[in-house]
């Protein structure tokens, strides 16, 4: 009976915090200007390095090597969005709305409501992600089939949420500057986890860095899902060890990630961080 009623709980938490997440996303602008924004910027984004592909690589964009580069930027669209979505939150409820301590006084399971919170940023990136890739079928000639794709994007759902947690704990604990962990942590990111470019091309430290990333192994499993075919832009490994490469890091993630969040939040709470003010 306790089990269920934690998991009401949980499954509670979640939906009051995705919507309370997108309300705060979306209620800049009428959702006119906001859908034309949700579509503009990615499209500007794969244009960009559509252009810069045909410039620089041989063979531009019959280059064999095109097609696993532009799904692989698709995708990364996710990361920045969840990452920094869960991060920000505590920043946002902390020092913009002076919510956060409520939040800790409230019947709610942070860690649940930390991940709803990010929801609707992976909402805005969703639908981001389906116009890169349905331009990239449609006008560039990505053969991108959608079929396939669901252990990669459940494993990689969960992945990137402890990521997120990982750093929501670090943002805890963060007296300045916190609001760029987010997007600091996905910069390096799209360096280290070979999603426009062989890892083999980084220095062989850089290289062994990203190879220890989960995001790497799911930006490669995701990729071999839509093109249906093992990528020259990783190491050959087979679809069965590179998902459970997968499956086994998130798990070492999600339990690294609670273990320093509850330590942050432990430390937040002696320090008395919760209600921290730094002028947002």
């Amino acid at each position: 009976m306790r089990a269920n009623g934690s998991r009401s709980e949980a499954l509670r938490s979640l939906r009051v915090a995705a919507w309370l997440g997108w309300q705060i996303e979306s209620n800049w602008a009428d959702p006119f200007v906001f859908a034309i924004y949700s579509l503009v910027k990615p499209l500007a984004g794969a244009l960009i390095l559509v252009f810069m592909y045909a410039v620089i690589a041989k063979g531009g964009l019959q280059s064999p090597l095109f097609p696993g580069v532009f799904v692989g930027n698709a995708l990364f669209i996710y990361v920045p969005a969840v990452l920094a979505g869960i991060s920000w939150t505590i920043i946002d409820d902390r020092e913009h709305y002076g919510m956060l301590k409520y939040v800790y006084t409230a019947p709610v399971n942070v860690l649940t409501y930390l991940v709803g919170r990010g929801v609707a940023k992976t909402m805005v990136a969703t639908i981001a992600v389906v116009m890169m890739l349905l331009l990239g079928t449609l006008a560039l000639g990505v053969p991108i089939r959608f079929g396939g794709i669901d252990w990669p994007l459940v494993l990689g759902s969960a992945m990137l949420a402890f990521f997120g947690i990982l750093l929501g704990g670090v943002t805890l604990v963060t007296a300045r500057h916190n609001y760029g962990v987010g997007e600091a942590v996905a910069g390096g990111l799209y360096l280290l986890c070979g999603v426009v470019f062989p890892l083999d091309t980084l220095p062989s430290w850089l290289s062994s860095i990203g190879r220890a990333i989960p995001i790497t192994y799911w930006v490669e499993a995701m990729r071999r899902a839509l093109l249906g075919e093992r990528t020259a832009l990783f190491s050959g490994l087979s679809n069965g060890a590179l998902v459970a490469i997968l499956a086994g890091s998130t798990v070492v993630l999600a339990v690294l990630a609670v273990l320093v969040f509850r330590l942050a939040e432990r430390r937040a709470r002696a320090k008395g961080l919760l209600d921290m003010q730094m002028m947002y």
